[in-house]
């Protein structure tokens, strides 16, 4: 059974990222994040459908302030009246869920993508990415970092730039590089 390179990157196993298709996916999206960024005068309903244009699901009431950077969106689910402020990246090579009522103040970045750790294998171009679960009702300081694989529990707080290695758990408070729970 064929499983194509898009199947692959999806599901977290190795691809190609340099796949005819792969690549013309972000063309699109590279294309669609000109349009979306451009269009400063727009109402939030506009927003929003332009959003719903690339993502693969928009909740009502969600807002994503320009700049916005993503891979490919389509990996993208955002809940209920999700909050992202200006210049946020996801790197959505697998799927990216943000619970309702989440906000994410400007500058997080959001990352599925890796690299493996073998020199040889990493030689051979190859790449592979772990989704990134965000719960409800979470706040993400500006500037924090999630790494790929990360789930953070519902009701939780990520301090202002820190650097998120591992799970949150529901209601923590983390904070820091790498982010440790506050006690």
């Amino acid at each position: 059974m064929f499983v194509s390179e898009r199947q692959k990157m999806i599901s977290g196993q190795p691809y190609n990222p340099g796949d005819p298709e792969l690549q013309d996916d972000q063309t699109a999206a590279k294309h669609w994040m000109v349009r979306y960024n451009a269009a400063l005068a727009a109402t939030p309903a506009e927003r929003r459908d332009l959003l719903r244009q690339k993502l693969g699901d928009v909740g009502e009431g969600a807002v994503v302030r320009p700049p916005f950077h993503c891979d490919y969106g389509y990996n993208i689910r955002l809940g209920r009246n999700v909050f992202l402020n200006f210049n946020c990246i996801i790197l959505d090579v697998c799927e990216v869920e943000i619970g309702d009522l989440t906000q994410i103040g400007p500058g997080v970045q959001i990352l599925t993508a890796d690299h493996p750790r073998d020199p040889e294998e990493r030689a051979r171009g190859l790449e592979y990415g772990k989704p990134v679960t965000i719960g409800r009702n979470v706040w993400i300081g500006g500037g924090a970092i999630l790494l790929p694989g990360v789930t953070v529990g519902d009701d939780a707080v990520i301090g202002a730039g820190s650097v998120v290695t591992r799970d949150v758990p529901r209601g923590a408070t983390v904070m820091g590089n790498p982010a440790r729970e506050k006690r």
